[in-house]
């Protein structure tokens, strides 16, 4: 290293990140861990994967698992790309060193149908009376026309929804960014429709009360526990009898969040739209931290790549040329 300390490195690297929008507490938590084990075991010089491998091993609890190693070895990439615009000799590890990490699982893709169903199991949740059914049929439709997570909308307050522009504002996001969510009329009319509902059965209307609220005992008017929509989820998932497309154990609700953006891909196809010039804008939309993470459906979702497969076909037949 050269005589600015690994630690001042960071701490210039972690400012940057603030400045682009990026949180990183996990990463910027893990840097210091690793600037703490360089020093302790007295490293010169430039850093070397060796002792990035032992840093990594040295997991806090003492885990013997290579995939393990292999996460916490990737929290120091970006960082060590980074560096070495100042320090060129410092290396950066690869997926050689423990093994490739396990690809991302590709998701169950709703059907138009299946989401009707959803919202219909939704609406006759009991109590008869009361607003469970209307709060869950609300909260499901939502995700599932704005693609948000649901974190996001479990966080939303009433000041957070403009009907009259047809407006959302999540703030402070999962990396540490706001942004306005636009929304199809049919979601402005369904929130209006809730919230005449919501706000008749009981005095819910301030501004920094919560958009979707307990209905139950003293949980009533407080914000929902994101755990009992999940046991909700799954009761009214089992009742369905979806068959699973996706990789994972069972269709989620995170899987409405990958439908909406694979559904609005699809569209844009079939229009004949620019989906590179798109894509940024839908990026920006669903509140991915890069554009790269929204590029990934195109290469994991079957519906996607065989959509894309048809047009590359298609382009290709018209770039041949007939034999003279």
């Amino acid at each position: 290293m050269s005589t600015i300390s690994l630690e001042t490195r960071i701490a210039h690297y972690s400012a940057e990140r603030r400045c682009l929008g990026f949180s990183g507490r996990t990463e910027m938590y893990a840097l210091r861990s690793f600037a703490g084990h360089v020093r302790s075991v007295h490293h010169r010089g430039s850093l070397t994967i060796e002792v990035m491998a032992q840093w990594a091993k040295c997991d806090s609890h003492g885990s013997n698992d290579p995939l393990t190693w292999a996460r916490r070895l990737k929290l120091l990439r970006t960082f060590l790309r980074w560096l070495q615009q100042f320090e060129p000799r410092t290396e950066v590890p690869d997926d050689s060193v423990f093994g490739r990490m396990p690809e991302r699982l590709a998701p169950h893709i709703y059907s138009e149908q299946e989401i009707i169903d959803l919202l219909a199991a939704a609406r006759l949740l009991g109590p008869g009376t009361g607003l469970r059914a209307l709060v869950y049929e609300t909260l499901f439709g939502l995700i599932a026309s704005t693609g948000m997570r649901i974190s996001e909308a479990l966080s939303l307050r009433n000041k957070d929804v403009n009907l009259k522009c047809g407006l959302l504002t999540i703030h402070q996001t999962k990396f540490g960014k706001s942004r306005q969510v636009p929304m199809h009329p049919s979601t402005v009319a369904a929130l209006h429709r809730y919230l005449w509902m919501r706000n008749s059965a009981g005095d819910f209307t301030q501004d920094e009360a919560p958009l979707f609220i307990g209905t139950r005992g003293r949980r009533l008017g407080l914000p929902m526990d994101s755990r009992q929509v999940h046991r909700v989820f799954i009761e009214l998932r089992e009742q369905l009898g979806w068959r699973n497309r996706g990789a994972h154990h069972a269709p989620r609700i995170h899987d409405l969040r990958h439908t909406f953006v694979v559904r609005r891909i699809m569209l844009w196809q079939l229009q004949g739209v620019d989906v590179d010039q798109a894509m940024l804008s839908l990026s920006t939309y669903v509140g991915h931290a890069m554009v790269t993470n929204t590029y990934w459906y195109l290469s994991a979702v079957p519906e996607l790549m065989s959509l894309a497969g048809r047009r590359f076909e298609s382009y290709m037949a018209q770039m041949e040329v007939p034999n003279a």
